[in-house]
């Protein structure tokens, strides 16, 4: 595996240089680099992870915690949204977040929701210490800001705390990003954005980013849907594109 550690344009040509040294060219490329998410940092953590631990909302695994007790880990929108959408399947989800309460990092809305919801409890001040299970997870273990430890049953336990995007390579192009480093694709790049280097009569196509040629798909591009099948959806799309880039230059 080889990394890319720096990119530049210069003639619609792309130029990365690699981890081993080596330098790849292309008039146009698909980045599918996507995101490394936060880690628990816990012992056993790859031991169960997709046998109990999940990174991400868990849309695809909801379905599967019909009456089960789960643990969603934050305390922003994402870790809010998936409680919600995982208290319509478990008999009971537990939002356990570091903080003092949910408003400095969640909207309002959310908030409201979160505490009407029967089947939510919130508990703050509390973090994960240590994963219970033989084969898939049994339970957690949490410290408070008291320093007092409990444990908490959990059939699966959903870490919710963000990731950073594989796109330092980035840094000095001008591809656009914003300010969790994910890629500004299509209708997300407005003609202000784009002034003074975007060099073609056209706009961007859908998954195009402020180089012409250049197309991010996945969790490497803002406003995606974090899931495997969409990413091989938009993949297919985006290979569409190429052709006509290629094409037309």
């Amino acid at each position: 595996m080889r990394a890319g550690q720096h990119g530049r344009f210069s003639e619609g040509v792309l130029r990365v240089n690699l981890s081993d040294g080596s330098v790849m060219a292309s008039r146009s490329n698909i980045c599918a680099t996507g995101v490394r998410w936060r880690r628990l940092g816990l012992d056993d953590e790859e031991r169960f992870f997709g046998a109990g631990l999940y990174y991400g909302s868990g849309i695809g695994e909801a379905p599967q915690c019909s009456g089960e007790q789960v643990i969603v880990v934050g305390g922003a929108n994402s870790a809010g949204q998936a409680a919600m959408h995982l208290s319509e399947y478990a008999g009971k989800v537990t939002l356990l977040v570091r903080g003092p309460g949910l408003s400095r990092k969640m909207s309002a809305y959310l908030v409201d929701r979160i505490t009407a919801q029967p089947n939510v409890e919130v508990r703050t001040g509390a973090r994960i210490t240590r994963l219970v299970g033989d084969r898939t997870i049994s339970a957690i273990e949490a410290r408070t800001t008291e320093g007092a430890d409990v444990e908490i049953p959990a059939a699966r336990v959903f870490v919710c705390t963000g990731g950073a995007a594989d796109t330092e390579w980035a840094e000095g192009t001008e591809l656009i990003r914003d300010q969790d480093g994910l890629f500004l694709t299509g209708n997300d790049l407005s003609a202000e954005l784009l002034q003074g280097i975007w060099p073609l009569d056209r706009r961007p196509f859908d998954l195009e980013t402020s180089v012409p040629g250049f197309f991010a798909i996945g969790d490497v591009r803002r406003g995606s849907i974090k899931r495997v099948a969409s990413a091989v959806g938009e993949g297919a799309l985006a290979v569409s594109y190429v052709h006509r880039f290629l094409a037309e230059t």
